[in-house]
């Protein structure tokens, strides 16, 4: 058994405390962060060499951004990939090398695409598009068991928000990134692992606002997702959200996803 987990850490310096607590109660095979906000030579390698996880592929930036993937079992990095056309450090796939030998897993950071939902008084948004867009062009050639995962900072049905109509006009769950993630679904024919194991509409949120008392009005939405390949998708055995995180002191905005394969 194989167990992948993903989580968007908000700052992986802040948080390596948090994730130790993870990584010793979820022990995951590996582990996707994203938005660890710091550069490759700055990121914490002596805490998760002692936690057991010595093979670390990193894609970061100075204070913002950045996403890595953590492990206890061998993998090499095998691409990077600039979807927003920026610099900014969104995205690297390693191929694992151990168990699972083969798959690829691609860890992503969408934007979150600002606050106006128009792109034509608000360039975040339609830089948000853009990225979606050229990973839908990048999905149609792929010919590997893949896994992708990470933050999509888009909620795409109905019952992935606390309340649908209210959010139709909200950045992350607007008619227009919907359409653009289902193209990008459709472009490889991805399963979506957190309605496969938790069919819709039961609750499945992975992300709260700082802004909102979470607990007492369980504003959620589902912004974080783990999307494979059909014939990997099969081999999907468990998915959990770990939602006992965002109760930790000081916690990032999203919790963690964990899925186990058979493989």
């Amino acid at each position: 058994m194989l167990s992948i987990a993903t989580w968007n850490i908000n700052s992986v310096r802040l948080r390596i405390g948090q994730v130790a607590r993870l990584l010793e109660q979820e022990a995951p095979d590996v582990l996707c962060l994203q938005e660890i906000k710091c550069r490759e030579e700055q990121f914490p390698h002596a805490a998760f060499e002692a936690l057991g996880y010595t093979h670390r592929v990193v894609n970061g930036q100075k204070g913002y951004h950045g996403v890595a993937t953590v492990s206890r079992i061998p993998l090499r990095e095998f691409s990077k990939h600039d979807w927003q056309d920026n610099g900014e450090a969104r995205h690297v796939g390693v191929e694992l090398l151990g168990p699972g030998q083969g798959m690829v897993l691609e860890n992503v950071y969408i934007p979150a695409g600002g606050d106006i939902p128009d792109r034509t008084v608000n360039a975040k948004f339609g830089q948000k598009l853009d990225f979606i867009e050229r990973m839908t062009r990048w999905a149609e050639s792929l010919d590997r068991p893949t896994l992708i995962v990470g933050d999509f900072n888009v909620a795409p049905l109905d019952c992935d928000v606390y309340d649908h109509k209210a959010l139709l006009k909200v950045v992350s769950h607007t008619p227009v990134e919907c359409e653009a993630l289902g193209q990008f679904g459709e472009a490889h024919g991805w399963i979506d692992l957190g309605r496969q194991h938790i069919p819709a509409p039961e609750r499945n949120y992975s992300w709260w606002s700082y802004r909102a008392y979470w607990r007492q009005k369980d504003q959620g939405r589902r912004l974080d997702h783990m999307w494979a390949s059909p014939e990997l998708a099969r081999q999907s055995k468990a998915h959990r959200i770990v939602e006992e995180t965002r109760r930790w002191d000081q916690p990032s905005d999203h919790v963690p996803l964990v899925t186990e394969f058979d493989l």
